[in-house]
């Protein structure tokens, strides 16, 4: 199914914006959020982590890209909260 990002967005009720976060790997999905997707888009969830030419039944490979993906989220989390608490020691 070819949708352009904006009617992607509209079906699966998020904003363009976070869409293209999404696409750039800038922001955590839940899994909701990715089943909706795959559904809007008619492919499954694996397919979603794979490029057109990988397999998707890979799922060793899928588990490792999902797991890379995980982790990036996840040490931008702890920057932000390391921001956070140095921000709150020069403010008091």
């Amino acid at each position: 199914m070819h949708l352009s990002q904006e009617q992607l967005a509209e079906k699966i009720d998020i904003s363009t914006k976070h869409l293209s976060k999404i696409e750039r790997g800038l922001t955590f999905v839940s899994a909701d959020l990715l089943e909706k997707i795959s559904c809007n888009l008619g492919v499954s969830v694996a397919r979603l982590f794979c490029t057109e030419n990988e397999n998707i039944y890979d799922y060793d490979n899928v588990f490792k890209k999902f797991d890379r993906i995980t982790e990036q989220h996840l040490i931008r989390a702890m920057e932000g909260i390391k921001g956070d608490i140095r921000k709150e020691d020069i403010d008091d």
